[in-house]
C-alpha cells in the first residue's frame, strides 16, 4: 500500500477545500455577515494543513486500484468532516452530526436535509450548502487531476473509483486531458444555466447558487418550497439543465469533436429520454383531474419525473398527495437513475440495460441451447467482465438496501418512509415519501439512522465498492509500498 501517495492526495484535497471555503467567506464579506469569519478561519486551517501535508513528496507516485479506492473514499470523508465544521460553528445547525448530514448530502449531491426552514440560513451558509453540490457533482478528485499532475497513468484508478457508471474510459489518451475536458464541459453548462436564469429575471445570487444545485444534480434550494414559487420559465430552464446534466458527458465530447450522429444516437441517452417522457405522460393522465389543463399537468409531471430520475430532488408539487400509481412510478425511477458518466446518481440506465439484455440472452439460450449470444450496446459487444460487474453491483446494492432498511426500522416509522428514505439517500435523490416527502425532512430520524443514511449517501455516490472495500478483510494489512529497484546487470 502506497501510504505516502494516499497522504499526498488527501493533503491536496484538503488544500483545495480550503480554497473552496474562501468563496462563502467572500459572500459573507459582500453581505456583511460576521459568520463569514468562521468560514475564513476553517479555510486558512485547511490550506495550512494541506500545504504541510504536501511538503514531503512521495517517493513513488505509482499506485494501483487498492490505493485508488482508498484515496477516493477517504477524500470524500475528509471533505465532509471538514466542510461541516463552519456550518456547525455558525450555530445554524443543532449539532455537528446534523451539520455533517447536511454536508455529506451536499457533496454527494443527494439534497436530503434535516432543516425545516432553509430561509433562515445566512447567505454564506446558503452559498456553501449549494456550492457543495457543484463540487461533488463532477468529483473533487477529477478536478484535482485536471489541475495537478498526481500519478501519471495511475490517475485512471482514481477516476474509475470516483466516476459513476458501469465502465469508465478515457476520452483522449492522457487522463489529465480527459479530466480537463470533463470539467470544461461542466463549467460551460453551469455558465449557460446562470445566463439563462438571469435572462428569466432571477437575482444573481439565486441564479448562481441554483445553477450549482441543478448542474450538480443536487436539489438543495434557497426557499422552503424548493422551486414551486418560481416562474414557469425558471422551472422549464431547470428541467432542461437537469436532463442535460443527467446525460453521459461522453455525448457532449462527441458533439464537440463533430461526431454529431454518433453523439445523438448514443443508445443509453435515447432510452433515458424515452423513460423520462414516457413516465411523464403516464403520470400526466393519472393526475390530470387535479389541474386546469393537460399542459399544466404534463409540466408538473415532467418536472417531478426529471427531478427524480436525474436524482436532483427539486420539487414543484407535493407528490405525496398523488395517486399510488404515480407515486409508484416515481419510486421506480429512484432506482433507475441517470446515465453513466453524468453527475446524476441511481443504478444507472446503462447498467439496467446490460442486466435486461443479459436476462433476455439467458432466456433465449434456454430455448436454443446451441446459440451464442452476447450483450451489445451502441453497436459494440459488452465484455463479460462488465456484465459480471453489473450483476455484482446489483447484489451489493440489494444487500445495502436490506441492511439499511433493517437498521432504520428501529426508528418506528412506517415502511414507506423507511424504504423511500433509503432509496432517496442511496440513489442520491433527496426527498422520499411520507415523513421524508418533498415537504418533509430527515430531522426526525435518530442519530443511528442518520449515520446509516450518511453512509448510504456516500456509498451511493461512489458506486458502492470504493466505500465497501474499506471494510474488506486485509485491506489495510498490506506491507508499505516500495517501488522496485532496477536491476543492474553484472559486467
Amino acid at each position: 500500500m502506497n501510504y505516502s501517495m494516499i497522504r499526498y492526495i488527501l493533503a491536496s484535497v484538503l488544500g483545495f477545500e480550503g480554497i473552496f471555503l474562501l468563496l462563502p467567506s467572500a459572500v459573507a464579506l459582500i453581505y456583511r455577515e460576521q459568520k463569514g469569519f468562521l468560514y475564513f478561519a476553517v479555510a486558512l486551517a485547511s490550506l495550512a494543513v494541506g500545504l504541510i501535508g504536501r511538503i514531503k513528496k512521495p517517493k513513488s507516485k505509482v499506485f494501483y486500484s487498492r490505493e485508488g479506492f482508498a484515496s477516493v473514499s477517504l477524500s470524500w470523508l475528509l471533505l465532509s468532516f471538514v466542510g461541516a465544521l463552519p456550518m456547525f460553528l455558525t450555530g445554524e445547525f443543532p449539532s455537528y452530526a446534523d451539520a455533517l448530514f447536511e454536508t455529506i448530502s451536499g457533496f454527494t449531491t443527494t439534497g436530503a436535509s434535516i432543516l425545516s426552514s432553509v430561509e433562515e440560513l445566512s447567505r454564506c451558509t446558503a452559498f456553501w450548502r449549494l456550492f457543495t453540490h457543484w463540487i461533488g457533482g463532477m468529483g473533487v478528485l477529477v478536478f484535482i487531476m485536471a489541475v495537478l499532475p498526481l500519478s501519471g497513468s495511475s490517475n485512471m484508478h482514481l477516476m474509475r473509483a470516483e466516476s459513476p457508471g458501469p465502465s469508465v474510459g478515457k476520452l483522449v489518451p492522457k487522463i489529465k486531458r480527459t479530466a480537463m475536458i470533463l470539467y470544461g464541459i461542466y463549467v460551460v453548462i453551469t455558465a449557460m444555466e446562470i445566463i439563462a436564469l438571469l435572462i428569466a429575471r432571477m437575482p444573481l445570487f439565486e441564479a448562481v447558487t441554483l445553477s450549482f444545485s441543478t448542474v450538480g444534480t443536487g436539489g438543495f434550494g434557497l426557499v422552503n418550497d424548493s422551486i414551486a414559487s418560481y416562474s414557469i420559465a425558471v422551472q422549464v430552464i431547470i428541467i432542461v439543465f437537469m436532463l442535460l446534466c443527467a446525460v453521459n458527458f461522453n455525448v457532449y465530447y462527441l458533439l464537440l469533436i463533430k461526431k454529431v450522429k454518433e453523439g445523438l444516437l448514443y443508445e443509453e441517452m435515447r432510452y433515458f429520454l424515452l423513460i423520462v417522457f414516457g413516465s411523464a405522460l403516464l403520470i400526466m393522465f393519472n393526475i390530470k383531474d387535479g389541474f386546469s389543463s393537460l399542459f399544466e399537468a404534463f409540466h408538473t409531471a415532467l418536472f417531478q419525473v426529471a427531478s427524480v430520475i436525474t436524482t436532483t430532488g427539486f420539487a414543484t408539487a407535493d407528490f405525496n398527495l398523488w395517486p399510488e400509481f404515480s407515486k409508484t412510478i416515481l419510486v421506480l425511477l429512484m432506482f433507475v437513475g441517470a446515465c453513466a458518466g453524468s453527475t446524476g446518481g441511481g443504478f444507472k440506465v446503462s447498467r439496467l440495460m446490460i442486466l435486461i439484455r443479459s436476462v433476455k440472452n439467458e432466456i433465449v439460450s434456454i430455448v436454443h441451447p446451441r446459440s451464442v449470444r452476447k450483450v451489445h450496446m451502441n453497436g459494440r459487444q459488452v465484455s463479460d467482465g462488465i456484465v459480471k460487474a453489473a450483476l455484482c453491483y446489483l447484489a451489493a446494492y440489494v444487500m445495502v438496501v436490506l441492511v439499511s432498511l433493517l437498521l432504520l426500522s428501529l426508528n418506528g416509522f412506517d415502511m414507506t418512509t423507511n424504504f423511500t428514505a433509503v432509496m432517496a439517500t442511496l440513489n442520491n435523490i433527496g426527498p422520499g415519501l411520507n415523513v421524508v416527502g418533498p415537504t418533509g425532512n430527515f430531522g426526525a430520524f435518530s442519530l443511528l439512522s442518520k449515520i446509516v443514511l450518511m453512509f448510504d449517501m456516500l456509498v451511493g455516490r461512489l458506486e458502492l465498492f470504493p466505500m465497501l472495500v474499506l471494510f474488506a478483510p486485509g485491506m489495510w494489512n498490506f506491507p508499505t509500498y516500495r517501488p522496485e529497484k532496477k536491476r543492474i546487470p553484472s559486467e
